[in-house]
């Protein structure tokens, strides 16, 4: 049988998601909401981002655009990009974004893939876009830039607020949603990451979110005493993604929580405006967890008034977490999700305490089963792949129903492709990714643990962990980043033998250590595999060469 939630089941409206987040009769605020960290004096509260989302919906749709369509994004964070958000999901549009860091090539394959109507581009980025609008035949004059100052043309590119006509849109109306059309109406189209090939766009429709924020917000907000203590969170997660939009838009704007907006995360300005804005709360993802715990300018700040951080996104030891845990002095809990679950599956709630590295426990309203490699539920303290259903679970793949029939099966049941076990008290691990386990002998290793051991070393900054195929025989390869202070002090052979303490013996790194200036990571702080599996794949055949050479 599937395990189901623990927590009281919600009561969650269908609707559009800005009647959710503005209902009537709902006087918005004049405070600060979204803060510039650079310069707090600029900022909007949730009042003028009322006004600027509802002028822009109206905007969009005077240029003839209609439902349904297409605006993406191409910038990284400011102030305006919940305007934007809100203006092209409250307007019944599908929302967007790319990566800013994408090159020609990788925002080539997006855009093509979305068929956008609009694009709006950062002004450090038009030339960029331009040419890749131009490689695939789409019109220029669909690209606005968009920043959070005026904007001068460039390359024959206007600036967005041509479409705002008039400030303000007092008599304008956002498009009301029945129960059926919130469930089945796309609001973004968020792209996976893309470990294992082209990144797909996940369609997430509007009860998705508000489902989604409901369900973070109890976690948040359960069995602590209300009116909970004011809150301030530092928005250094892109916007362009589902961690960043949930949090830092959408439950910020609903808690009304202000957030100090980082244009780009620069670990030194993250801990400055800590320290600044004596922020409370953190939504991490792990390797900034790593930072703050290896790097030695972290000692130079007060980073005192964090009370919590939430750590999703990619897997988290749990002797950082309690190390980080007791020498900051702040309580770290995780949770679980991916793009499919619009943001969230599991997670620990706010007052947890909890040392064993657990995801927590299922969200209100969703339920899962764990299958092993037989097909068979399996119970508690049993591995299996992790199955999830929810009113959070996405519609499926944009333009891709091969890839959402293999994800989302007839009964609405998730394939995450991750392994989990569930404990006595409800709470969930993940083990890996079933695609990632390293089969040794007979045995599964999962790299995830390995790269936890490593980063107990005190030389080792960031290690990935990939399986290399010598022969028939798959072997364990570490690429570890080494300390700054520590290069010219320990050798590969070092790490290889400082592991075997601390392991099985199958699970040794017999494949090799091999040092390298950084792992490569995507920014939601995923290791990337795929190009661990590149290295490896290279390294082995030069190894093979080596080995047959002296035959």
């Amino acid at each position: 049988m599937p395990f189901k939630s623990v927590h009281p089941y919600l009561q969650i409206p269908q609707t559009n998601l800005v009647d959710y987040l503005f209902p009537p009769g709902h006087k918005p605020s004049n405070e600060p909401l979204w803060i510039d960290a650079q310069n707090p004096n600029n900022y909007l509260s949730e009042a003028q981002v009322l006004k600027w989302s509802k002028s822009f919906s109206r905007g969009l749709s005077n240029t003839g655009l209609r439902q349904g369509e297409v605006v993406m994004l191409f910038t990284p964070n400011h102030i305006f990009v919940p305007v934007a958000y809100l203006g092209i999901v409250g307007g019944g549009f599908r929302f967007s974004a790319a990566n800013p860091a994408f090159t020609l090539r990788e925002l080539v394959h997006q855009i093509e893939d979305l068929q956008p109507s609009v694009i709006l581009v950062h002004p450090n980025f038009v030339p960029l876009a331009v040419e890749a609008v131009a490689k695939i035949g789409l019109s220029n004059s669909k690209i606005f830039q968009f920043s959070d100052v005026e904007c001068t043309p460039i390359l024959g590119v206007q600036g967005w607020r041509l479409l705002l006509k008039e400030y303000g849109a007092e008599k304008y109306a956002w498009p009301s949603f029945t129960s059926e059309e919130s469930l089945r109406t796309v609001a973004s189209i968020n792209y996976s990451s893309g470990t294992t090939g082209h990144p797909k766009g996940v369609m997430v429709s509007h009860a998705n979110i508000i489902a989604n924020a409901a369900q973070n917000i109890f976690n948040l907000v359960h069995k602590r005493q209300l009116p909970l203590p004011d809150d301030r969170w530092l928005g250094y997660l892109p916007l362009y993604h589902a961690y960043g939009q949930l949090y830092l838009i959408i439950i910020s704007l609903k808690r009304r929580i202000p957030v100090y907006v980082m244009k780009q995360f620069v670990f030194e300005d993250f801990l400055h405006a800590i320290q600044t804005y004596r922020i409370t709360t953190l939504q991490l993802v792990p390797p900034i967890l790593v930072m703050m715990s290896k790097h030695p300018v972290t000692s130079k700040y007060d980073l005192s008034s964090l009370t919590l951080a939430l750590c999703a996104a990619a897997p988290l030891s749990k002797e950082l977490q309690n190390h980080c845990s007791k020498r900051f002095g702040f309580n770290i809990i995780q949770g679980y999700g991916m793009t499919e679950t619009t943001c969230g599956g599991m997670g620990m709630l706010a007052i947890d305490v909890d040392d064993t590295g657990s995801i927590g426990k299922l969200l209100s309203n969703t339920e899962c089963k764990l299958v092993d490699d037989y097909g068979q539920e399996v119970s508690y303290g049993q591995p299996g792949e992790l199955y999830l259903r929810g009113p959070q679970i996405a519609l499926g793949y944009w333009r891709n129903a091969a890839a959402t029939n293999e994800a989302i099966d007839t009964e609405g049941w998730l394939r995450t492709g991750d392994i989990a076990v569930c404990n006595a008290e409800e709470n969930f691990c993940i083990i890996d990714r079933k695609k990632e386990l390293i089969k040794v002998n007979g045995f599964q290793v999962a790299p995830a643990e390995l790269e936890a051991v490593l980063l107990e070393n005190e030389h080792i900054a960031d290690a990935g962990v990939v399986g290399i195929k010598f022969g028939e025989e798959e072997l364990p390869r570490a690429y570890v980043a080494i300390q700054e202070a520590s290069k010219g002090k320990v050798a590969p052979q070092d790490i290889k033998h400082w592991i075997k303490s601390r392991v099985a013996k199958y699970k040794y790194l017999v494949g090799g250590v091999v040092f390298v200036q950084q792992v490569p990571k995507l920014e939601s702080g995923k290791i990337q595999r795929r190009v661990l599996r590149e290295w490896a794949k290279k390294d082995g055949e030069l190894m093979q060469r080596r080995v047959q050479s002296r035959l």
